[in-house]
């Protein structure tokens, strides 16, 4: 992975580790891989260019689906706009 990527997949995973957290494990250090099954997929979207309700979608189906929980459809769209945030900040500092 080149260094813009590395650093993009990286913020993902303290991304959906501490803002997103739908299972409230962030203050576990023994949970610090809890949501890497999801990391790719969501570093994928980004990467591809997928729009904040895309990411979200995505965020709330694995959050109903996968664990059982409600979704939160707000958080979830704020959550991709972080991430999109993050890909632009990355984007810029690497130009």
């Amino acid at each position: 992975m080149n260094p813009p990527d590395l650093e993009l997949y990286r913020a993902v995973d303290e991304v959906l580790h501490y803002l997103w957290d739908p299972i409230g494990v962030s203050a576990a250090p023994q949970a610090r891989d809890e949501y890497h099954a999801y990391l790719p997929h969501v570093f994928s979207l980004l990467r591809s260019g997928a729009d904040s309700h895309a990411i979200a979608t995505y965020l709330g189906e694995v959050t109903a689906n996968r664990m059982g929980l409600s979704a939160n459809p707000q958080h979830d769209l704020k959550i991709a706009e972080i991430l999109i945030d993050w890909k632009g900040a990355l984007n810029e500092k690497f130009a």
